[in-house]
Parts: C-alpha cells; structure tokens; sequence
C-alpha cells in the first residue's frame, strides 16, 4: 500500500522516532510503513490520521 507518510512527516520536521512516540509504536513500525514493507493496522491507521489532521485516504493510498 503506497502512503505519504514520509512526505508528511519531513513537511513537520519530525523524525521516525517521534511519530512513533506520538502513536505509541516503535520507529521500526514507522519505518516499515513509510517503505511499504508493512501496511498498519486499522486503530495505527486511525491514529496516524489523526496525528496529521487528514483521513486515511489522504495518507494511504492502494493504488499500484
């Protein structure tokens, strides 16, 4: 699943570490997500839209 969560987090300043912080997950989770090697699960997804002020759709996308 192609995100823009890299995108979104440097638009921030923010490092791997402190989103992860800020969800409660670990910075190997962001990492995974970022480079699509792991897709979030659904509360993770909830919270990383919340965090951006976005929706999902607008973080996530499944197209190819």
């Amino acid at each position: 699943m192609k995100n823009r969560l890299q995108e979104l987090r440097a638009e921030r300043a923010w490092t791997q570490a402190e989103v992860a912080q800020r969800l409660g997950v670990s910075r190997q989770t962001i990492n995974a997500i970022e480079t699509g090697k792991f897709d979030p699960s659904l509360p993770v997804a909830f919270r990383l839209a919340r965090l951006f002020e976005l929706t999902i759709e607008q973080i996530f996308s499944d197209e190819p």
